[in-house]
């Protein structure tokens, strides 16, 4: 497995493996990489011929008040678990290297970004849309494998895929949880014992929800919020329900809908989220 950190020779790499006929798969990362990543690395691999694994801790994605400083960074650990996934190549270039002048032009994604994770979080989706946009561009004609655990997330990179007409297949994967439902994050490693088991709670709203047959809407929110009270130490952001392909709030479920939660534990965010009829 290679590692490189300069644009030019990640490139050239993928270019040589599409020249020689090959598949080449993307798997965008912020490192601290998990079971979760394990399984996008691991489906990228059994379906194409070259997975390359990028490591990269955006900071176009993070607010003033956010985790940026203190985001965990074990460069040596995860290119240890991305080889073991399946990678072929790492590409871990330094903020410099992505943004050499800083950063003029950002990409939007209008209401998409504004919503939910964008209203918490001013600014987030246009980093991650940006970063995503570079590394589209960097890669080249790919499938990119991201896990519906960050569902608005995979919806604003499908979008600037279609809307910048990037040769991108983006291929969303099913979100990986521990044994007692808990979404696997990179943040869950923030938590201490007492908050990790209380962080099971959003799983638990959201399996609840999902159960319960209900199809008001506000009676959904509801349903989620009660269970999410029930843990002192979790503060609810929002509870909501929305169309899943456009994240609008829905009055009354009809068609495809997603069941999304975000709640503080302690100090630290966490998000879920789930479609409607999955049984718990």
């Amino acid at each position: 497995m290679r590692v490189l950190d300069r644009i030019e020779q990640v490139r050239k790499e993928l270019e040589a493996a599409r020249q020689q006929g090959r598949e080449v798969g993307l798997v965008p990362t912020m490192g601290a990489l998990h079971g979760g990543h394990a399984a996008l690395i691991e489906r990228s691999a059994r379906h194409c011929d070259v997975t390359a694994v990028t490591v990269f801790v955006n900071p176009l994605q993070f607010g003033p008040a956010e985790d940026f400083a203190r985001y965990p960074r074990d460069l040596a650990a995860d290119v240890a678990a991305a080889e073991a996934a399946g990678a072929d190549v790492v590409f871990a270039p330094p903020v410099e290297e992505m943004y050499p002048s800083g950063v003029a032009t950002r990409v939007e994604v209008g209401r998409l970004g504004e919503v939910m994770e964008g209203a918490a979080r001013p600014g987030h989706f246009s980093g991650v849309a940006t970063v995503v946009a570079k590394l589209f561009a960097i890669a080249g004609p790919c499938r990119a494998y991201f896990g519906e655990k960050d569902y608005q997330q995979l919806l604003v990179v499908r979008r600037v895929a279609a809307d910048l007409s990037f040769p991108v297949v983006v291929v969303g994967c099913p979100t990986v949880r521990e044994a007692d439902g808990l979404a696997m994050s990179s943040r869950n490693r923030y938590l201490s014992p007492g908050e990790r088991l209380a962080a099971t709670v959003l799983w638990r709203a959201l399996a609840a929800a999902a159960a319960s047959g209900e199809g008001d809407g506000d009676a959904l929110r509801e349903l989620m919020a009660r269970f999410v009270s029930s843990e002192p130490d979790v503060a609810l952001d929002y509870a909501e329900v929305a169309d899943a392909a456009t994240l609008e709030p829905l009055g009354t479920v009809e068609g495809e809908a997603r069941l999304l939660i975000a709640a503080r534990v302690g100090a630290t965010r966490l998000i879920d989220n789930l479609p409607l009829g999955v049984a718990a």
